[in-house]
């Protein structure tokens, strides 16, 4: 078990390293890998406390500190190295999604519009033209664009309607989320992103597994509602209803492209206005959100 002080004792060899986890009320002994950082501790904060952590709220991470006799911030690049004790504490103010969208802060992830889901997606036409429409707005913003397609070598390429000129990553996959490692380094290569917006398919399997990812990072998501499908509009609704439950941002393309350029005087709003003019067939998709 852990020493109730932590901080400064028992270095440990290789393996795994005693900690004693907090968090509110709680404090349970567990072990880590030795050299573990943030990541694992957080992955750890959330095995063992996850019914009580509420995601919407921001966390800092501390480490209690033999020589100060009190909790510290976790010092940047920390890994564990020896026995130690930290805790998870929520900032008190609760962070309210506003949804405020700037084209520097923001990435665009196009999820498994491929070919093979052509016949079995519901309003998958639709889909493709407003995902088309999304995708001519982020060379147009210089948004960079992260696309995947599910197991590309048995469901096809990505349509050919959408254009994939300039991606910043097209990426084949077999885990449902689109959070890969790949996803994960990317992100981190480009400065302050805080916004993603998600579509594609299917809306209850791919774009809600990488949501959910996503906000468990600390990323702020919004669903295009008129360019995500499923097979099933009944798991498309749900899907959907469950994501804006846990603070996800549904919305709709027009709401997404015009609160980018933010200004009538915005130097590309003529073009992204051209873009919205073309705009969505009445399929119905919205009705069923």
């Amino acid at each position: 078990s852990a020493a109730p002080g932590g901080g400064g004792c028992t270095p440990a060899g290789g393996g795994s390293v005693p900690v004693l986890f907090c968090f509110s009320v709680f404090a349970r002994p567990s072990s880590v890998p030795h050299g573990a950082g943030y990541e694992l501790l957080i992955q750890k904060f959330l095995s063992l406390y996850g019914d009580q952590i509420d995601m919407h709220r921001k966390f800092v991470v501390q480490l209690f500190a033999e020589e100060w006799s009190q909790y510290i911030d976790l010092p940047k690049g920390f890994l564990v190295n020896e026995r130690c004790k930290v805790r998870l504490v929520p900032l008190q103010i609760q962070i309210t999604t506003l949804g405020n969208l700037t084209p520097s802060s923001t990435v665009f992830f196009c999820c498994d519009m491929q070919e093979r889901f052509r016949p079995a997606i519901k309003y998958f036409g639709d889909i493709i033209s407003v995902g088309q429409r999304l995708l001519q707005g982020a060379r147009l913003l210089g948004i960079p664009v992260i696309v995947t397609e599910q197991y590309p070598k048995g469901l096809g390429s990505t349509v050919q309607e959408i254009d994939l000129t300039g991606a910043k990553l097209v990426l084949p996959k077999t885990k449902f989320s689109m959070v890969l490692p790949e996803v994960e380094a990317a992100l981190a290569e480009i400065p302050g992103v805080r916004s993603i917006v998600l579509f594609g398919v299917e809306t209850h399997v791919c774009i809600q597994q990488t949501a959910l990812e996503l906000i468990g990072r600390g990323l702020e998501v919004h669903i295009v509602a008129d360019a995500t499908s499923s097979r099933s509009m009944m798991d498309r609704m749900f899907a959907l209803e469950r994501l804006a439950r846990t603070g996800i941002i549904v919305t709709t393309s027009e709401a997404i492209l015009l609160q980018l350029v933010a200004d009538k005087e915005h130097p590309k709003f003529k073009e992204i206005q051209n873009l919205i003019k073309a705009s969505a067939p009445e399929s119905g998709l919205l009705s069923k959100v």
